[in-house]
């Protein structure tokens, strides 16, 4: 005999995850989630109980990024709510497929005075694509399906999508006539086609260009094949950004990201392809870009007119667009040969120049090494299979230059510090056969500091670089150069070796520059591990040069900016 179904609320939230592939839930107890969380695993969904709410969201968000898949938070009502809100912005504005889940007090307690009764939905609806409050359990079903499809951009932009229940909702159950069988199917991500005129209206203007230079963001992942394919035929120059790493390998006669800067500005055509022109592409401004026209393809409409329209647009699943392209007949007509190998040619000059920089950039006059030092010895150990986080400002700059990372992720355009330890985890959870790397400033590195218990509970076998240089750096150049004076940049050269010894990582604290081999060969045979790794605060990473901390008023770096009042000048406008 069948035994019959369980439907109540939290059994019927945790059989619609399951199905859906969801593994782990990243999450926070409080009373108002625990029915979901008690039912979580009873379903045999892990549970990765963390330090802080934005831990949770910053998991989730790293375990969607390299899984392909939903990445779900849980958090309680109220001040979970709230913690958890640096991180869904983070996902916002990174269009990340994250689920969070939370409670509220029972209905009958609304807007009495009840513990924790705040409106969350008013709180994170402009920073997800769906927000509800189900106060009717027989919603539950459907709300949860229309959730995932925002999620994954099927009904919106990709991003964050929002669900709370109140509590007596979770004491409820669904009537077993209205448990349909169609909501609890895994969700298909549907295959958007571009429109084939605008495929061929495309293949005209690549065949007709001279120098065409490829960008690739968040939707361009997973079409690695299909992108060389595209460069091949159409003779393009390529630039991968932190979004979308690894997906071409740097020996490929395309890739030119040393001179990245010389090759935005003399292209005659830009692809991108699923990436916005925000700031770390000038807005895709005519002052930097000049004359370039640009073809803009993306399976979101959001990612095809933002700043700059293109001369063509295609709406439709990347590698169902490349895959066309390429198909389409015709032979390149003008390709200029000498631009394509000069600029490579320059680019592996220069990237080998760096590496050579980076082994032998000198000590500062305090003793300390440079944070290059950490970098260079680091790839020595990195494993082809593996993936690099990212956290900091000025550590962060040297580390996106500097290393060899075959999967590559940081705090992304909000600028988000503290994601370090967090997206390890996740990253790890959704890749366990890569070796993962986190490398860190120390003020970023304490925003998720706790996080590290959270490693250690929960087995999770990352490497953690700390380079500390007791300061906010590009802060405290700012303050020195454009205000004469340092107020409230410094810190101290904290021991985090010993706080990393307290939670029961590897650990080691490393000053010298020549222990640097040896210890971290040791902590990545030791993981989970900790290296901090003393360096100077007198080193001046390309941020801190680039104008970025004074945030100017046109473009985010100095000379950017100087070029777009120059423009604005030329062209009459008043501003």
């Amino acid at each position: 005999m069948t035994q019959k179904q369980n439907n109540s609320v939290p059994d019927v939230i945790a059989r619609f995850l399951k199905v859906n592939g969801v593994e782990y839930v990243f999450a926070l107890c409080g009373g108002h989630i625990m029915p979901i969380w008690m039912t979580l695993d009873k379903y045999g969904i892990t549970i990765i109980d963390v330090r802080d709410e934005r831990a949770a969201v910053f998991m989730a968000h790293a375990y969607s990024e390299f899984s392909g898949k939903i990445g779900v938070a849980m958090v309680t009502a109220g001040p979970g709510v709230t913690n958890a809100m640096t991180g869904i912005a983070n996902a916002s504005i990174s269009r990340a497929n994250v689920m969070i889940i939370s409670g509220t007090p029972p209905v009958f307690q609304e807007n009495k005075g009840a513990l924790q009764d705040v409106n969350h939905v008013e709180f994170v609806k402009p920073l997800t694509r769906y927000c509800r409050t189900i106060r009717e359990a027989t919603l539950i079903p459907a709300e949860l399906d229309r959730a995932i499809a925002h999620c994954y951009g099927h009904l919106s932009e990709p991003g964050p999508v929002y669900l709370d229940f109140p509590t007596n909702v979770l004491r409820d159950a669904v009537p077993d006539n209205l448990v349909l069988s169609e909501f609890f199917q895994p969700f298909e991500k549907t295959i958007s086609f571009p429109d084939p005129s605008r495929i061929n209206q495309a293949a005209n203007h690549l065949f007709d260009a001279k120098r065409i230079l490829v960008i690739t963001g968040r939707g361009s992942k997973g079409c690695g094949q299909e992108l060389i394919k595209f460069l091949d035929k159409y003779h393009a120059l390529y630039l991968d950004t932190g979004e979308s790493r690894g997906l071409v390998p740097d020996s490929h006669s395309s890739v030119v990201s040393s001179v990245r800067g010389s090759v935005m500005e003399n292209s005659d055509l830009i692809v991108t392809i699923g990436r916005k022109l925000d700031f770390q592409l000038a807005f895709g401004s005519p002052a930097i870009f000049n004359d370039t026209k640009f073809i803009r393809i993306s399976d979101s409409a959001h990612e095809t007119r933002d700043n700059r329209k293109g001369i063509v647009e295609i709406v439709g699943d990347p590698k169902e667009c490349l895959n066309q392209l390429v198909k389409c007949g015709g032979k390149k007509k003008n390709t200029d040969t000498k631009w394509m190998n000069d600029s490579r040619e320059k680019h592996v000059a220069r990237a080998s120049s760096y590496k050579i920089k980076m082994s032998e950039a000198p000590s500062g006059s305090d003793g300390l090494m440079h944070p290059n030092r950490i970098l260079s010895s680091l790839n020595k150990f990195l494993p082809k299979d593996n993936i690099v986080i990212a956290d900091g400002g000025d550590f962060l700059s040297f580390a996106r230059i500097g290393l060899d990372a075959t999967k590559y992720l940081d705090p992304g355009s909000l600028g988000c510090l503290g994601i370090g330890s967090p997206f390890g985890v996740g990253a790890y959870l959704a890749s366990p056969n890569s070796f993962v790397a986190v490398v860190t400033g120390d003020g970023s590195f304490g925003f998720s500091a706790m996080e590290i218990d959270t490693i250690v509970r929960h087995k999770i076998p990352i490497l953690i670089i700390v380079a500390n240089n007791g300061s906010w750096a590009i802060e405290v150049k700012d303050q020195q150069e454009n205000h004469g004076k340092v107020v409230g940049t410094k810190l101290q050269f904290s021991n985090y070796a010993k706080m990393a010894s307290a939670f029961g990582l590897h650990n080691e604290r490393i000053e010298d520059p020549e222990d640097l081999d040896q210890a971290i060969e040791n902590a990545v045979h030791n993981r989970p591990a900790l290296l901090d790794i003393l360096v100077t605060p007198e080193a001046v990473s390309a941020d801190a040069k680039s104008g970025l901390a004074w945030v100017p008023d046109y473009q985010p770096l100095a000379t950017w900016n100087e070029k777009e009042i120059n423009f604005r000048k030329n062209i009459g406008n008043k501003y």
